[in-house]
């Protein structure tokens, strides 16, 4: 009886299921290079079960690039980060291989891709520290549309954004960001299709910086128009002057923006004019037909009280020099030198003689 009793017991554990346990990973789709690739599952073995998870690349074999092991936390999910930095571009499989309690093989296919030769900065990546970082530059086919901007301190620290920056036409763009102190702030850069890539920008009170330096680019043997840009400090009472030396067709002057700027410029004809129409929301931008000649610019805050520094970038343009002195189409009699000045203010003592000796002359009795 007792052998019959065993004999049943033993064929119903023999027909009793085995229960297998599951598991679940989900990776992001693509990932770029320097950016950490997080891979998140879920599964039902016991809380502080290891799991492990590789990543391998794909080309025509595949080779295990790194291995983690991630521990099942009381929800039953985990959780492991890959870091991308130095890989290679290409499709690569994240994977938890199947083990003897589990009849899973989960398997994720992610693209690690490499945008950052489309971004080209014209502004040093090392600069003086003047409180603030100048940034300018293009964005690979991103012509008038935008670019998500974040700029990191050294701390970990956001000092800006996330904030959209509009490009031009040319998909150019210029901006400029306030930070505390000097050291290097990461900028980063996103579009609609995701990460862009990186740039480090380092600012030093060491001299070894670079501050109020024309940055330019050279125009392709395409005929593409570079961009070409100079800085300088500006307020009410002592405005940035520039000479701007003009290409040949039209040509393209804007501001940095973050300010509202005033900009007053003299044409070739020495006519003056004034352009004040974007508030501190959009460059101020002059467009003109240039023919190779010379325009000055005079650009300043519209509120008395700020003083700041102010980029002008030109395309189409030959150059743009920071003035040090006051161009002549700006200069009043307060402007001028003491020689300029003695000579401006004989002139109407000559055109009053002028006009005593016709007076004279035609007083004078005939014969």
């Amino acid at each position: 009886m007792k052998k019959a009793v065993l004999l049943i017991m033993g064929l119903l554990l023999l027909s009793a299921p085995v229960l297998a346990y599951q598991i679940n990973i989900e990776a992001p789709d693509s990932v770029s290079v320097g950016k950490p690739l997080i891979v998140t599952g879920t599964t039902t073995f016991g809380t502080g079960t290891p799991i492990d998870v590789v990543l391998y690349y794909q080309l025509t074999t595949t080779t295990e690039v790194q291995r983690k092991i991630a521990y099942v936390l009381s929800d039953k999910s985990f959780r492991t980060v890959f870091d991308t930095t130095g890989l290679k571009t290409g499709t690569y499989k994240v994977e938890v291989p199947s083990t003897a309690n589990s009849d899973d093989v989960t398997i994720r296919m992610v693209t690690i891709y490499d945008r950052s030769a489309d971004i080209h900065l014209d502004t040093p990546l090392t600069q003086e520290f003047s409180g603030k970082i100048y940034l300018s530059g293009d964005i690979r086919g991103l012509e008038n549309a935008g670019i998500q901007v974040e700029v990191i301190d050294p701390s970990g620290a956001v000092v800006f954004g996330p904030q959209y920056v509009h490009t031009d036409n040319n998909a150019h763009f210029a901006f400029e960001v306030t930070v505390p102190a000097p050291g290097s702030y990461e900028v980063s850069f996103t579009d609609a299709r995701g990460y862009v890539g990186s740039r480090t920008i380092t600012t030093t009170t060491s001299g070894s910086g670079v501050i109020a330096t024309p940055v330019q680019t050279v125009v392709t043997a395409g005929g593409t128009s570079g961009i070409v840009s100079a800085q300088a400090r500006s307020s009410r009472g002592s405005p940035a002057y520039f000479i701007v030396r003009a290409g040949s067709g039209p040509v393209a002057l804007y501001t940095s923006k973050t300010l509202d700027w005033v900009v007053e410029y003299s044409d070739d004809s020495g006519i003056l004019h004034m352009v004040n129409g974007q508030g501190d929301q959009n460059p101020e931008r002059v467009e003109i037909l240039g023919n190779g000649q010379t325009f000055y610019f005079k650009i300043y805050p519209y509120q008395y009280s700020v003083t700041d520094d102010v980029f002008l970038f030109g395309e189409n343009v030959g150059s743009i020099d920071v003035s040090r002195t006051i161009p002549a189409p700006f200069r009043s009699s307060g402007d001028m030198s003491a020689s300029e000045t003695q000579r401006a203010s004989l002139l109407p003592l000559l055109g009053a003689a002028a006009l005593a000796a016709v007076a004279l002359f035609r007083n004078r009795p005939r014969d």
